[in-house]
Formats: C-alpha cells, structure tokens, sequence
C-alpha cells in the first residue's frame, strides 16, 4: 500500500498578507494540519507556540539563519546560528531545519566551495544527531529566482550528502526549482529518495498554485507515493486569488 503523504503549508508565502494567528485560521479551513515558516527570529516564540496550540496545528520545519556556508570565514558565525535553531525548534517540536547554503563567491574555485559546505555541514553533524534534528540543505534555481546562489543542481546537493553520509543531513527537493534548473524531477527523486528528508512545490511558470503551469504534480506525488517517503510536502506558493482555499483544500486532497 502506498504511503500518504503529509501536505505542510508555508504560512509566509500562502499567506504571508496576513496575521501568523490568521494564517493558522487559513490553514485549518484547507484542511491542512501542519505549518512551515521561514524565519524564527523575527518571531514572538510564546506567542507563536499559543496560537498554533489553539488550532491544534504542528510545525514541519523552519529555516536555520541565512549565513553562508561556502565562506569558510563565516563557518563558525553559522555553526551558533544553528545552534540556536536547534534550540528553538527543540522548544517548538520541530524536527527539520531548512538550510540555504549561501551565494557563490566570484574568485573562488568551485571545488574550494564545495569543500567549505562539505566541511561545514560535517562540523553541523553532532549538533544535529545530540538534538535528534534533520537540517535539509536546498538547492534553488538561478535562472529565475535565486541569481548567484552556489547550489543549483539536486546532482551536487545529492553528491555533497553521500560524501557527509549522516541521517540527520539531506536535502530538501523543491519540485518548482528543479523542473527550472534540469526537469527530469520524478527520476531525480526517485534514484534519491533516501536522500531527501523535505519537499517543496509551486506551479511553473510564475510560482502560484500547483494546478498552474506545466509540472503534472498528480504524477510526481503518484511516484513519491510509491517511494513510500514518510516525510512534508511543503505548499511553498504565492497565489494568484484571493481566496487559495479551494485550491489548497484539492492539493490536499491529492496528497491524501
């Protein structure tokens, strides 16, 4: 039997126009459980825990500090950024981390990169096996969105997991980014399914709705499905009406 998967809503980005507790009110009626964010620290933690308490929702993931990991120099500024993400998302009952792993560095070989972000993440591993914490590292397109950004290709992000080898440390494959960077999504996550601790999904082109645009997600979650992936799909979208409910209550519904 294939496995469900678990739709989580990124409350910054579907409705990042409104109140946290409003967004949660949102969420409920989409019938969707379960949250995501970007950034904590911009955050009131109490009372972000009380108002997700009150609808009854859980939390997949946050993001970890926006600090680079391909500059060896900032290494240490993001092994205490992570720290103190742990700390929160301990306090919040997460068990995801989402991390981005910094613009590339013009002058730098690309191999030297690398090893800053190989070295980095290894540093990371026993504060994440000490916390019981997965951090995913995200690969994004620079096409569109994310122009200068080190890490484009699920291929290198895979590649720098398999060289960490930790269960805490994958990746998170955002189905919008790869169909811009290679396509090919549905063979790339399933010859990396162990690879992978997070999804994220958006219609392309424009970032809106998954019924938008020319990813068939009916077929990727069929095949992820299969995989018997036990993890989040993140609904990581801006929407182009004002009332996304119906189309989320669907995605729902398609993940189910």
């Amino acid at each position: 039997m294939n496995a469900k998967l678990l739709p989580s809503l990124c409350i910054d980005a579907v409705f990042g126009n409104l109140s946290f507790e409003q967004a949660c009110q949102e969420t409920v009626k989409a019938n969707i459980s379960t949250i995501e964010f970007w950034s904590w620290w911009d955050k009131d933690l109490t009372e972000l825990q009380t108002v997700v308490n009150r609808y009854d929702l859980s939390i997949s993931c946050c993001c970890t500090r926006f600090i680079s990991l391909v500059d060896p120099n900032q290494r240490a500024a993001y092994l205490q950024g992570l720290t103190e993400s742990i700390v929160v998302a301990k306090r919040l009952n997460i068990d995801t981390l989402i991390s981005q792993v910094g613009d590339f560095i013009d002058g730098v070989p690309r191999e030297q990169q690398k090893q800053s972000l190989i070295d980095g993440l290894s540093a990371a591993v026993p504060l994440l096996e000490n916390a019981g914490i997965t951090l995913v590292i995200e690969p994004l397109n620079d096409l569109v969105d994310h122009q200068g950004y080190y890490l484009v290709k699920s291929a290198e992000a895979f590649d720098i997991i398999k060289q960490i080898s930790s269960p805490n440390i994958k990746v998170l494959f955002d189905i919008y980014h790869q169909q811009i960077s290679e396509g090919n999504v549905i063979n790339n996550i399933l010859s990396n399914i162990e690879h992978i601790g997070h999804f994220h999904a958006a219609g392309n082109p424009g970032r809106n709705e998954l019924q938008c645009g020319e990813i068939n997600y009916l077929q990727v979650f069929s095949a992820i499905k299969q995989s018997n992936f036990k993890g989040y799909v993140g609904l990581e979208y801006w929407p182009k009406t004002d009332e996304p409910i119906l189309s989320l209550r669907e995605v729902a519904s398609w993940l189910a």
